[in-house]
Formats: structure tokens, sequence, C-alpha cells
């Protein structure tokens, strides 16, 4: 079994440990219903369980930590829509319509 190692980066200062987990293997993906046409970025973390608060969502998109369909995407308050792919620290998150 592998060893999942959570340590603080030390160039930022009071950072939780959770955000600075180093994964050992790919977690399975995240299937997120959208109800209305977007979610912005940050709060898809959040909702997603990946972070605490849409302002850590955005601190983690502002580190370039965070990327929609295989690229790195720095607009912390991007418009994600269905069908649309988002991958942070080895989890991905597959959005999709909301089932009726």
């Amino acid at each position: 079994m592998a060893k999942i190692e959570a340590r603080s980066d030390p160039r930022r200062r009071g950072c939780p440990a959770h955000l600075c987990t180093m994964s050992a293997a790919p977690s399975a993906p995240i299937t997120f219903e959208l109800r209305g046409e977007f979610v912005e970025l940050n709060q898809l973390l959040k909702l997603a369980g990946l972070c605490a608060s849409g302002g850590e969502g955005k601190m983690l998109v502002a580190q370039g930590r965070v990327q929609v369909d295989g690229a790195i995407e720095l607009r912390k308050t991007c418009k994600v829509r269905a069908g649309q792919m988002v991958l942070y620290n080895g989890v991905e998150i597959r959005v999709r319509e909301q089932e009726n």
C-alpha cells in the first residue's frame, strides 16, 4: 500500500496541511450535477468537497493548481459548464447537467 504524506509548503505560512497533501494515487472521479448554466470554478471546488471555502478555492486556482479540460486555469471564477472536466490534486470532477 502506498503511503500518503501530508506536509506544509514552507513558502506559504499558515497553510493548512490538507491543502498541501500529496496524493499517492488518483482518486475515483467525482460527478457533479449542474443545476444552472454554469458554476464558478472556486465554488465547484468547495461544493465537490476539495476545499473548505470558496476563498480557499480561489487561492488554489491562483496558485495554478487546478486544470480545466487539461489546461491550467488561473481565472478564479471561470465558468465551468456541463461536459467539462476539472482536475485538482489527482481528483477529477466531471460536470454534467442535472437529471430531471
